[in-house]
């Protein structure tokens, strides 16, 4: 009896052998691996989203700064990107803010709108935001109101 207990409390004392613990670690690689190609498969959903949300809330960004500066503001819609632009009626001219370029997207626009200083839109506009993941649009409205549907 005495000679069981020696025999067991050596070997709990030895710990993993090198092939156990091989295994193991292919099984977490192997799940690992799995994971990151599924979060992979992800990525243009996120961008996707990130860019109607960018979008969103640069359309809304022109519309304030309209309103509490008392200037047109105009967004320009390019393939991948799109640029803010304010009036100058001075020089009766549009000049360019900024340009913002979003990756992993592509853009539509069939207006270029703008913002007037009473809160109202011109040149209203659809934009469509698309990639291998799916397509949104974003519609303004007259009153200023943005609505975005998933199509």
């Amino acid at each position: 009896m005495k000679n069981k207990r020696l025999f067991f409390s050596e070997n709990c004392k030895r710990g993993f052998s090198l092939i156990e613990a091989l295994i193991a670690s292919f099984i977490v690689a192997i799940i690992l691996g799995l994971a990151s190609i599924s979060f992979l498969n992800l990525a243009p959903k996120y961008k996707l989203n990130s860019a109607v949300r960018e979008i969103n809330s640069r359309l809304n960004y022109a519309r304030y700064k309209s309103i509490f500066e008392g200037v047109k503001v105009r967004i320009k819609f390019d393939q991948h990107s799109y640029a803010i632009e304010t009036y100058d009626e001075e020089q009766n001219e549009w000049k360019r803010e900024r340009e913002y370029f979003l990756e992993g997207v592509t853009l539509q626009a069939n207006n270029s709108p703008t913002f007037h200083p009473v809160g109202t839109v011109s040149n209203l506009a659809s934009i469509y935001i698309s990639n291998s993941w799916g397509k949104h649009k974003i519609t303004l409205a007259i009153s200023g109101r943005i609505k975005i549907t998933q199509l």
